[in-house]
């Protein structure tokens, strides 16, 4: 079955690349993707989808594509399009970070660290933390910082890694900490943003921008603290950040309905027509992965997270997976952007795609991502 599944998204990326050339993926509500320019947050999900390809076919094409996307990446830098935000690990880990990994791309390299030297301008000394959205002091969004930014992280680790220049540990790990402490609740749950006084860093009050309320638990924000903690983990050798991934982890799969995939908020009233997330599934099955990778093979954890990512992702190939329908775009029906805001609250997901494959990549062969140097 697993292998099936990988056939058929290899297959379905090959065709995009070729119905498709140098465009990227945007979504729509439409059950298909609007192809166009590198210059939303998301494009480097599709260029790790074709990195993951390559591994695992050794094609040229997804080879030839990949650089190319590097090429376009560093135009993207260069002029700084759209790239005010926080999402600069999720645009650079998989395509420049992954050109060094896979291909040795020593231009892929530096643009990595280029860009992680970008994401430190998001970084507010006087409130000590990373600014999700908007300029410094922007009225709205100055002193706000958002879960996601747990998976972006790995960026500055790397590039810690890479030149021994403490700012990009530092900056992290303090990221990480406030993040643990204010995003994360007592029950293990998680606010989607934490607003901060941007002068001072005094912490104001939880908030969402995609989840039910304020007070929910958005399932694709969870999904982000299981895979993000763990990943801070690994950087760092923190057991606090492991027990945080693993506590996140239990509260996803507790809460999961009787299909093993999550619906778009866990707070959210289950009626006909509640949208899911098969992305929140998605990535917190290779969260949950990344986990069992640092668990010894005693550990009474590992039991039920590797039984937990077995159920969902069987889900999401047997009832979610387009497989078997070859004209279609996407590799997951189901996914959900921002429900409350009507966009894409049931459609495909590029980063759903790319964690759906990357979890069969890690289940079946061992290639675990883009997410840190191997």
């Amino acid at each position: 079955m697993w292998q099936r599944a990988i056939e058929d998204a290899v297959a379905k990326t090959r065709r995009n690349i070729e119905k498709f050339p140098m465009s990227f993926p945007h979504i729509t509500a439409e059950q298909r993707y609007d192809w166009g320019e590198n210059r939303d947050w998301i494009e480097g999900f599709y260029t790790g989808m074709i990195w993951l390809c390559y591994e695992y076919t050794g094609e040229a094409i997804f080879k030839e594509t990949g650089l190319r996307h590097v090429d376009d990446y560093r135009e993207r830098l260069t002029v700084k399009r759209s790239l005010d935000h926080h999402d600069i690990g999720f645009l650079y880990l998989p395509s420049a970070l992954a050109s060094w990994i896979v291909a040795g791309h020593e231009a892929g390299r530096r643009l990595t660290l280029d860009a992680a030297e970008h994401l430190m301008t998001r970084w507010r000394e006087e409130g000590q933390y990373i600014q999700a959205w908007g300029p410094k002091g922007d009225a709205q969004n100055g002193g706000r910082i958002i879960v996601d930014c747990m998976m972006n992280l790995p960026l500055l680790y790397w590039a810690y890694a890479q030149t021994n220049d403490e700012r990009y540990y530092r900056s992290a790990v303090v990221h990480a900490d406030k993040s643990r402490r204010f995003l994360m609740r007592g029950d293990d749950s998680s606010y989607h943003t934490f607003y901060f006084n941007p002068e001072d860093g005094t912490p104001i009050r939880g908030g969402t921008h995609q989840g039910f309320h304020d007070g929910s638990t958005w399932t694709r924000g969870q999904a982000w603290a299981i895979y993000g903690f763990a990943l801070s983990y690994r950087y760092t050798g923190d057991p606090l950040y492991l027990e945080t991934a693993k506590r996140a982890a239990r509260y996803f799969v507790d809460r999961l309905p009787e299909d093993s995939v999550a619906y778009w908020d866990f707070d959210a009233p289950i009626e006909p027509g509640t949208p899911r997330d098969s992305s929140a599934s998605a990535i917190a099955a290779c969260g949950m992965l990344e986990i069992v990778g640092h668990l010894g093979e005693g550990d009474a954890d590992r039991g039920w997270l590797q039984d937990a990512v077995e159920r969902s992702m069987r889900s999401l190939v047997e009832n979610y997976a387009t497989i078997g329908e070859p004209d279609e775009e996407g590799l997951l029906k189901h996914g959900s952007y921002h429900v409350r805001g009507g966009i894409g609250p049931d459609d495909y997901m590029i980063w759903g795609d790319y964690y759906y494959l990357e979890a069969l990549l890690r289940m079946t062969k061992g290639i675990p991502g883009y997410w840190y140097e191997r």
